[in-house]
């Protein structure tokens, strides 16, 4: 087991509130990660990149604001976002909002695709006897 620890310290403006927890040296994935913080009356910068994103809501209440479509973010709630898509998390409300985002793009997967082939190998033989 392998446990890496939120530093909350670290949770500051300077790092826009969020600390990426990915990518991981010991951890083969084909994505990268961060938790990230929304203070209380702040949103995010709306804003579109060429990666597949999904956030999962943990705690607290915003608002998700899409192509001028709001609506609710609450715990346990899950939203995808496709490449080019603007995106942007509203808080509202009068407690920090608190979710984990997870992104990937076909570069991130060739590349896992390559470290895992690799990895395969040297652990478990050759790929016909897999």
């Amino acid at each position: 087991m392998d446990v890496r620890r939120l530093d909350r310290d670290r949770l500051g403006p300077a790092n826009n509130h969020s600390q990426r927890l990915m990518p991981w040296d010991t951890l083969n994935a084909p994505f990268e990660g961060a938790w990230c913080v929304v203070r209380p009356g702040t949103a995010t910068t709306s804003h579109a990149h060429h990666e597949y994103e999904v956030f999962i809501a943990v705690s607290g209440e915003a608002v998700l604001v899409s192509g001028g479509e709001r609506t609710p973010f609450r715990p346990g709630d899950l939203v995808h976002f496709p490449p080019y898509v603007d995106h942007q998390v509203v808080n509202e409300g009068d407690e920090d909002f608190e979710m984990y985002a997870v992104w990937w793009d076909v570069p991130m997967s060739e590349r896992f695709t390559a470290r895992h082939h690799d990895t395969s190998l040297t652990t478990h033989g050759t790929r016909a006897e897999l």
